[in-house]
């Protein structure tokens, strides 16, 4: 009997041990697909002070997102405008719009001052290699990123726009 009873006792120390070694990986892989969420619809960031509005539609006849960025400030402030779009390596973007010329930094700079009440052209950003088969636009996630930065002007009094600019603030975040 004492060497049944050791049998079991080295056969469930076992069994225990395998399941506590196949199951330290497991937290891993639990942590890996709870980190993962998908959304839809869209989300704006902005600070306390806002001076600007953006105003987005999504056509899926062409596939294409359509952007106007709004002055909105109250103060009189006028500012430069740049937007860049993001999304996946498989479907590359196309720029496309009226006063908006490409840069290096693969931002898209507007070329006029936006004075305050003003808007800029639309900014066209089409998705391409989109395959026939896909019909839901959701699938598909193209993010807009827009800043603004308020005209600057140099000693001769010419205009120019300083995108390295910190704005101070108050504690609080309310400047």
């Amino acid at each position: 009997m004492k060497k049944r009873n050791l049998r079991l006792a080295v056969t469930g120390l076992s069994a225990l041990t395998a399941s506590l070694v196949l199951s330290s990986g497991l937290g891993n892989a639990w942590a890996y697909f709870t980190t993962n969420t998908s959304a839809q619809g869209s989300h704006a960031v902005s600070l306390s002070n806002e001076v600007t509005t953006v105003d987005e539609e999504f056509s899926f006849n062409d596939w294409t997102k359509r952007l106007v960025v709004t002055n909105t400030d109250e103060t009189g402030r006028s500012v430069y405008v740049r937007a860049r779009a993001f999304s996946g390596s498989q479907y590359p973007l196309n720029y496309g719009g009226t006063g908006w010329e490409a840069a290096e930094d693969g931002y898209y700079y507007y070329g006029e001052i936006l004075d305050a009440g003003g808007s800029t052209q639309e900014l066209l950003v089409e998705i391409k290699n989109v395959p026939e088969e896909v019909t839901e636009p959701e699938s598909f996630n193209v993010v807009v990123v827009y800043e603004t930065t308020p005209v600057q002007y140099d000693a001769e009094g010419n205009p120019y726009a300083d995108w390295e600019l910190v704005l101070e603030t108050e504690e609080g975040g309310n400047g």
